[in-house]
Parts: C-alpha cells; sequence; structure tokens
C-alpha cells in the first residue's frame, strides 16, 4: 500500500489517450466552438495537449443524444418554420438547403444561451434548437452544445448516424454555414478504432458504444457463461490500461488522504471467488416497447449472464484503509471507471456503504472472470461485481473508489437505471424524486424455443428451456409455465442451480419443462414466470409495469411459436 503522489498523472495518460483518438485533428477550432466554456470565443484556438479541465459538464455529444433522444417520445409537434424545407433533406442531413440564410461561424458562437438562442452546427447546416432546451431534463448541461459543430462528438456517440435523428434535426433547420467556415471532419480518428474483436455471435444492439446479447437458444447452453459470449454493456470507448503502471486510487471522506494499490498489491489480499449473475438493468427491455415507445437500448432477453469472479474482497480493502461496518457517518461507496468521455467525466456508480461491508454482501474486486484474466470488454484490468444488483453499479475498468456520503454524482446514478410510475414520461419526470437502482427484481426468460420458432409436437408435448434469477440474493424455488393463457400451469424442472443459500445465492437458476400442448392447434403461446425465496413473483403484464426508461422489464416472458408434427 502506497501514497500515491503520481496517480492524478498516470490517471491523465490514460485519459488523454481516449481524448486523443477522439478530438485528434477534430477541429482547427474557428470551425467548431465545442466543449463550452474551455474554448476561447474570439480566437477559437484549440489545441488538444493542453485540455485538462476536469470540471467541464457531460460531453456535448452525450447532450445531443439526450436531445434527440428525447424528442423522440415527447408527443408535441413543435417544429421550426424551416422544418418544411428540411423535409427535402431528409436521409441527406447538414446538407446545403436552398433558400435558407447563410450564417459565419462567428455568427452561431454567439448563440449560446436560451436569451441568445441556443444554436449548434451539423456539416453545411445551422440548428436552433432552443424550443427543445426549454423541456431538457438535464437542465442547462444541455448550454455544452450551444454555439458549435456536433460532427466531432458524433463519431463517440454513432448511435445518431440514423434517419430518425437525422429528421429530427433537421426539424430545427434555420439556415446554412457560410462556405469558408465549413469544415471536412472526415480524418478523425474513431475513438473505437482499438476496441476489441468481439465474437461473431454476439448480436449488437449498438455498434459504437458496443453493447450486445447472444441468442435466447445459446444462453441457456451452459450455467456459465462463455466470456466471449457474455453479454456487452458499453457506455464509451473501452480503455487501454497497462495493468503494470496500473493503480486503484481509494478515497475515504474526511481523511484528507489518498491512499493507492497497485494491481500485485492488491492480488497479495486474500483471493475470494463468488458465482454471480450480472444483468442489464433494461434487459428485456423490447418486450417494454411494444405497451408504448421507451428510451434505451433495445435489449432481448439476453443481457443477462452468470461467471465466477475472483479478486479482493471490497469488505477486505475498506477495513485496510479504515472503513468498517460500524461506520455511521459515510453511507455510500462511489466508484469511477477509466472509460473517460471528451470532457473528462468517466463512468460512475455507487452503492450503499452497508452492501460494501457486509460479509455476507459478496462485493469483490474481480481481477478475473471464470478464471481468466477480465476480458477488456468487461473491465480488465479492475472491475468491481455486485452481486444481486443492476449491472450499471457494477463498474468496470475501475480506476478509484470514494467512500462518502453521498451517492455518486455521475449522471448514470443520478439521471439514469431509475423506475418511474407508468404516468410519468419525458415531459414530466423529475429523476431526483426516485432511487437508483439497486436489488433486482425476479425475472424469468424461455430461451428455447424462441419467438417464431416451428416446435415439434412428441406425443402430445412439447420441451422447454429457459433461466431465472431473482436480485437481492434470493433463490428461484420455482418455475411456472403454461400453454393455455394461464388456465393451467406447469412446473418446471430446476436443472442447475447454485448451492448457495439466500441471502448470498447470486447466481441464475437454468430450468427446462416438457409441456402439453392442444394438437388441433397451429400455434401457442407459451408462459413463463418464476418465484423466488421470499415469494416474490413477476407481474402478469407490462402495462401497469411500463416506465419510460424501460428498465425493470420482468413481467411474465411470453414467446409465440408454431406447432409441427
Amino acid at each position: 500500500m502506497i501514497i500515491s503522489l503520481t496517480l492524478i498523472f498516470k490517471k491523465m495518460l490514460i485519459m488523454q489517450s481516449t481524448l486523443k483518438l477522439i478530438l485528434n485533428r477534430s477541429c482547427k477550432a474557428q470551425h467548431c466552438r465545442a466543449l463550452g466554456q474551455y474554448y476561447n470565443h474570439k480566437n477559437n484556438d484549440y489545441r488538444g495537449q493542453n485540455f485538462k479541465n476536469k470540471k467541464t459538464p457531460l460531453v456535448i455529444g452525450t447532450a445531443i443524444t439526450s436531445l434527440v433522444g428525447y424528442y423522440l417520445f415527447i408527443n408535441k409537434n413543435q417544429r421550426h418554420v424551416y422544418a418544411k424545407e428540411a423535409k427535402k433533406e431528409e436521409t441527406n442531413a447538414g446538407a446545403y438547403c436552398k433558400g435558407l440564410p447563410s450564417y459565419s461561424m462567428s455568427e452561431v458562437n454567439k448563440h449560446t444561451t436560451k436569451e441568445d438562442k441556443i444554436w449548434v452546427v451539423y456539416r453545411e447546416g445551422v440548428y436552433d434548437i432552443t424550443e427543445f432546451a426549454e423541456q431538457h431534463p438535464g437542465g442547462d448541461q444541455i448550454l455544452i452544445a450551444a454555439g458549435g459543430s456536433v460532427e466531432p462528438f458524433w463519431l463517440l456517440y454513432g448511435i445518431h448516424k440514423n434517419e430518425n435523428v437525422f429528421k429530427i434535426l433537421e426539424s430545427f433547420r434555420i439556415g446554412n454555414l457560410k462556405k469558408e467556415d465549413q469544415v471536412q471532419i472526415t480524418d478523425i480518428e474513431d475513438p473505437y478504432a482499438k476496441d476489441p474483436i468481439r465474437h461473431v455471435a454476439l448480436r449488437p444492439a449498438n455498434m459504437k458504444p458496443f453493447n450486445a446479447e447472444v441468442s435466447p437458444a445459446l444462453l441457456c447452453e451452459s450455467f456459465l457463461t462463455p466470456n466471449d459470449l457474455f453479454y456487452v454493456r458499453n457506455h464509451l470507448p473501452v480503455p487501454e490500461v497497462d495493468p503494470a503502471t496500473f493503480e486503484l486510487e481509494i478515497e475515504v471522506e474526511g481523511t484528507r488522504k489518498t491512499v493507492s494499490f497497485t494491481l500485485e498489491e492488491l492480488k497479495k489480499f486474500p483471493k475470494a471467488t463468488i458465482t454471480a449473475t450480472l444483468m442489464c438493468a433494461g434487459n428485456r427491455r423490447t418486450e417494454m416497447t411494444k405497451v408504448k415507445a421507451v428510451k434505451g437500448l433495445s435489449w432481448g432477453p439476453c443481457a443477462i449472464g452468470t461467471a465466477t469472479w475472483s479478486g479482493v474482497r471490497l469488505r477486505d480493502l475498506l477495513q485496510k484503509v479504515g472503513v468498517t461496518d460500524d461506520e455511521e457517518t459515510l453511507k455510500h461507496v462511489q466508484f469511477e471507471g477509466l472509460d473517460f468521455d471528451v470532457t473528462a467525466n468517466q463512468y460512475g456508480a455507487s452503492i450503499p456503504l452497508w452492501k460494501a461491508v457486509d460479509k455476507r454482501g459478496d462485493v469483490i474486486l474481480a481481477y478475473e472472470m471464470n478464471g481468466v484474466p477480465l476480458p477488456p470488454d468487461h473491465g480488465y484490468p479492475l472491475r468491481v461485481v455486485v452481486p444481486g444488483v443492476a449491472g450499471a453499479r457494477n463498474v468496470k475498468w475501475l480506476g478509484k473508489i470514494v467512500v462518502s456520503q453521498q451517492e455518486s454524482s455521475s449522471h448514470w446514478q443520478q439521471n439514469d437505471y431509475k423506475g418511474f410510475c407508468p404516468s410519468i414520461d419525458w415531459n414530466n419526470a423529475d429523476f431526483s424524486t426516485a432511487p437508483a437502482i439497486q436489488e433486482m427484481p425476479v425475472i424469468s426468460a424461455i430461451c428455447r424455443p424462441a419467438e417464431g420458432d416451428v416446435v415439434k409436437v412428441e406425443n402430445g408435448f412439447i420441451n422447454l428451456k429457459g433461466y431465472a434469477w431473482s436480485g437481492g440474493g434470493q433463490k428461484i424455488i420455482r418455475v411456472d409455465v403454461t400453454t393455455d393463457g394461464g388456465k393451467t400451469w406447469q412446473i418446471a424442472k430446476l436443472d442447475d442451480q447454485d448451492a448457495a443459500l439466500p441471502p448470498r445465492h447470486w447466481a441464475w437458476t437454468l430450468w427446462s419443462a416438457r409441456i402439453p400442448v392442444d394438437p388441433k392447434l397451429k400455434e401457442v403461446e407459451i408462459w413463463c414466470k418464476a418465484v423466488d425465496s421470499c415469494y416474490n413473483t413477476q407481474p402478469e403484464s407490462f402495462e401497469n409495469i411500463w416506465n419510460f426508461r424501460g428498465v425493470l422489464s420482468n413481467a411474465y416472458h411470453r414467446v409465440k411459436v408454431k406447432l409441427g408434427q
């Protein structure tokens, strides 16, 4: 254990590497105001090597992501006066639009507040997004997008490059950028160029950042999910971290000191291994969208996986720095990743301190997954594994831990991964009123057969396979299945289940069933529901648990299949 005087510089090197990929040659600043307060409006002089303002707000790409995503879900028909002209360019956003006024970049730079109007640039287009800013759930953070080009940052958030986003952006079109101020940004280095190669069986929900799951049939083949087939949920580019220079920084609020541990020092602690299932809070989101549209990646039922995780008990490490289970003042443990955005904000999350210090909490700082070093997509060289809790709290590429009186202030803790009443939407949501998701509810899914499959009927029966899991360390005690709309139920066989007892049962259960079907039918809809050791069970439908973020999507799983002989 050492007091780290050089850690901040090492952290900045990792950050600088990421920033260099993103912003290298991105805008020779008279063409891009870019990152809010950091840029000088008068001389527009940008030098990437001098970028060091870690207090800059969320990345402009995030702001624009929120802009277009949010606007997709509001039902107000707010269109700019030039919307009709913009429609002509639906599939060619940012192209020159005849008949609209032209503006210089210096004039765009002046429009950075609601009072002066908020303008942004994309290719040859100039856009006034003031109307949207009034409704932005993130408040004034959207102002970071004001007065500059969004192009450099859309490389970081490739989700923007689709026709729906272009349509929305064009609806705010007010003019063209003067020719002398236009700059081609096609030579920007792709910030995702050094992401790892992934298995072809992973089916992407999004490419940049990479998010993917396997097919249901593959998922239930093995109790332990192979590393290459484990679902991937990334929020930013995968950072390159040198294990030889890596240090984990630990800060205890009120002690005025920072302690750090190298990877080798962490490995000298007693090694702990747990078997735990991790699941994205948005797993099965696509089913919820059938009720009403939601915001988020289109996850099927496979944003879940189970592995053995080996590393240091967080409890042991906290005790080493003086934090024990009888701590009364400090309430939360914050985790910061090494995956930075262009404003040097990193992914972050937090959990209650009691979970971290409880000997039955089993929180691990893992450096191994299924017996081998963590793969890059899963947090190499170190990640936190918080069993029974939403995947979002299991921070990858862990660089810093802060023991604090407060939750993490990160966007993902404060303004994401929260559940809401079905009557709440983007128009009336107040994220500060909802607690961050921690323990996950009971869930199950049918993996075989999949939706639309033709299933062979053998002697009046069909065969099913699936998984069930519950958060908070609860064990699955029963899975019920039906093919007649719930008139009759069959109890599935629990084939593969960890021996751990609740409340430390962290892994899923794989189940199977052989159930009767009416041979006269050509199609059936199969339902399944699980019951955990606290007798929690799944809700019947999504109508009454719908939420605009599409999280906690745990209603009965339903699969329609065709019957064949």
